[in-house]
């Protein structure tokens, strides 16, 4: 009569413990037979052989069982994602996510936004509410915090009819105690509230090349990633909730002086006499170079498909950027930090906003800067 029993690995080499038939009376005659190395070599022979056959059928289904579990893991992340906000950069966003095969559910308070994404087979919703009833990870792209505040928390809001376990992303650019409000919202419902503000641009949008800021329960951070990283290239997790948004608000204060800087610079080298694509070239290949002379020049002529070669249309807005720069001096204010060209690059960005800049590029601060020197 034949059983199954347990074959040690050493006993055949193999990696793995591995099932067999064991004969009994094999073992009544030779009552040790359990260790099979006291086994006839006749019988130790066959037995292997016949152990090869049991356990590559284990492995083959051990293999297809793999596989079907990543396969399984893999149809349930592409569940549906909701986006709210299509502006010059959520509607890129959005397009990414969908080239990454996510079906996604999305709402804009201007519908006409919502067009072009909806033709791409979109699903297209009324409020936040009624995305956040259809899906159970959000990301949001929104231009202020009222913004944020109203989508989430207002009449229609996400937080109306969000299902508990959500995953909720903002990837606007706000100030960090309203992402810590928001956080406590959310979590009031039973969702996860997370702060991944975006630096890149809308060129870095529409190339899924974003960096993501991500703020918030470090636990829920690679459920946030697998969305981020098919919207861009590095994703930073930085902390808990506010963190995103406080390296994203230093890094704009940055960019708003570096944009400046290579206005000024620009500007006086073309009053010098300086062909304006010799001196990008040259400071590009010097010390002087940053992001602003090297991939967003903001002198017409001198680089193709950025603002500045279409009248500083799209991009990043003025207005924006004077919003960025007013969350940089409160919270320099707040935490008494000294930020003396953070604060001029903010009056000066404002002051653009009342002189028919508000809905340019902040790039055409070289614009501003040639008109001001004629008055």
């Amino acid at each position: 009569m034949s059983r199954l029993c347990f074959i040690p690995s050493g006993c055949l080499n193999s990696p793995r413990v591995v099932i067999g038939l064991h004969h009994d009376s094999a073992r009544s005659a030779h009552p040790g037979l359990d260790s099979c190395h006291c086994a006839p070599r006749s019988r130790q022979r066959s037995m292997a052989a016949l152990f090869r056959g049991s356990r590559n059928v284990l492995l083959r289904w051990n293999k297809h069982v793999d596989l079907a579990y990543v396969s399984m893991r893999s149809m349930a992340s592409k569940t549906p994602v909701g986006f709210i906000g299509l502006g010059n950069m959520g509607s890129p966003m959005a397009k990414n996510l969908l080239k990454n095969g996510y079906p996604v559910i999305a709402t804009d308070v201007f519908p006409e936004s919502c067009k072009e994404l909806q033709d791409l087979g979109a699903q297209v919703l009324d409020s936040p509410a009624d995305v956040a009833e259809k899906a159970d990870r959000i990301i949001t792209m929104l231009p202020s915090s009222p913004n944020v505040i109203e989508v989430y928390t207002g009449p229609n809001g996400i937080l109306k009819k969000v299902k508990k376990g959500t995953l909720l992303i903002d990837s606007s650019t706000i100030d960090p105690s309203v992402s810590k409000e928001m956080a406590v919202a959310a979590e009031k419902m039973g969702a996860v509230f997370m702060d991944a503000p975006v630096s890149g641009g809308v060129g870095a949008a529409s190339l899924a090349k974003l960096t993501f800021m991500v703020g918030g329960v470090e636990e829920e951070y690679n459920a946030a990633q697998e969305l981020l990283t098919c919207m861009g290239a590095n994703v930073v997790y930085c902390g808990q909730v506010g963190t995103g948004q406080a390296a994203k608000i230093c890094n704009n204060m940055l960019l708003a002086i570096g944009m400046i800087g290579t206005a000024e610079t620009m500007n006086l080298g073309i009053r010098l006499g300086l062909d304006p694509k010799l001196l990008a070239k040259i400071l590009n290949m010097s010390s002087g170079r940053c992001w602003s002379s090297d991939t967003y020049n903001p002198v017409p002529g001198v680089m193709d498909g950025v603002p500045s070669a279409n009248n500083y249309q799209g991009g990043f807005g003025t207005t924006l950027m004077a919003k960025d720069l007013g969350l940089a001096q409160n919270t320099a204010t707040n935490t008494k930090t000294p930020v003396p060209l953070g604060s001029l690059a903010h009056q000066i960005f404002r002051v653009m906003c009342s002189r028919g800049y508000a809905n340019k590029d902040f790039s055409s601060v070289f614009q501003f800067l040639r008109e001001e020197e004629g008055q």
